[in-house]
């Protein structure tokens, strides 16, 4: 039995705690412009909490893309802290609001913490543009940088540009690397990966799959057979299927993760692109809609960049 448990947390320690919180907090400045900023601006122009400050506070966290349900549920949570105060002023008002988003979160982040039988058996889903194969990359290269052996999978068999892109990150990670040819069935190329990597020791294997609109039904389905065919060569296999979403879809985001869970059942989300947005409300709408849990947040371009998710810690880089 070889345990996994934390080794994300280890691997933070490559760069200081210091240092993370700084890179969280600049990729998390477009968010806070919108949201936190716009908090303190209401603070200054209005005298007390009223039904007009409630409305504006509202289409502040609607505008983060924190979602209509989300909202109302942080302003009544909010509402309550004030009714419990003799004397709650406007000043107390970010604090509420930072208290509230907390409460969502509270829970909600969990590394890949498991102890698995070698190979841990990792399938990535989600839609076109996402970064998905991006992220499968600096994943292995962290793995790999700890002396875990790695294999990427290329199930993305429908461009060969994908298949090229995979294995240039399998030679970056030091990772092994296993595809066929462009148009071939994604789940025999996933059968033959699960024999090698059992047959050379592997401790992880991460399979890239198509990008998948999560409407189409057809596609989906092609998900759940390359799934079915890995419980097949390999019992408990995958015991983690990861979602990968592009927090600059904002509100989009929900919906996908609600569809790929009914399809799949997945474990864990992965949200990147959170420097490139204002939109990073949207990890509140989706830790209060689904009960699976963030596993990393991607926030820049360096492998380092990608970490576990830890609310605590998300929410004082955010205010």
């Amino acid at each position: 039995m070889r345990i996994l448990g934390g080794f994300f947390k280890r691997l933070q320690k490559q760069e200081p705690e210091e240092g993370w919180r700084k890179s969280l907090k600049e990729g998390l400045a477009k968010t806070r412009r919108a949201l936190v900023e716009g908090v303190d601006d209401l603070i200054k122009r209005r005298k007390e909490i009223d039904q007009g400050v409630r409305e504006e506070l509202e289409e502040l966290l609607i505008a983060a893309d924190i979602g209509v349900k989300t909202s109302g549920r942080l302003l009544e949570t909010a509402q309550e802290m004030v009714s419990k105060q003799e004397s709650a002023g406007l000043g107390l008002l970010k604090e509420y609001l930072k208290e509230a988003i907390k409460e969502v979160l509270v829970g909600k982040g969990k590394g890949l913490e498991i102890g698995v039988e070698k190979p841990l058996v990792i399938m990535m889903v989600g839609v076109n543009g996402v970064g998905k194969t991006t992220t499968i990359g600096k994943i292995a290269s962290q793995f790999s940088a700890k002396g875990l052996k790695v294999m990427l999978v290329a199930a993305d068999t429908f461009r060969a540009a994908a298949i090229d892109q995979l294995r240039v990150w399998a030679e970056r990670a030091g990772a092994e690397f296993i595809s066929q040819q462009p148009g071939s069935d994604p789940a025999a190329v996933v059968f033959d990966a699960l024999e090698a990597a059992r047959a050379r020791g592997m401790d992880m294997v991460v399979v890239d799959t198509a990008g998948r609109l999560h409407t189409k039904t057809n596609l989906m389905d092609e998900l759940k057979k390359i799934k079915r065919v890995m419980g097949k060569k390999l019992p408990g296999a995958p015991q983690e299927i990861l979602l990968v979403l592009d927090a600059t879809t904002g509100q989009n985001a929900v919906p996908q993760a609600k569809l790929f869970d009914e399809t799949l059942g997945i474990t864990g989300i992965i949200l990147t692109k959170l420097d490139g947005t204002a939109k990073g409300g949207v990890i509140v709408a989706i830790a209060n809609e689904l009960t699976v849990p963030i596993r990393l947040i991607g926030i820049g371009e360096r492998i380092e960049d990608l970490r576990e998710f830890d609310p605590e810690q998300f929410v004082e880089a955010l205010f």
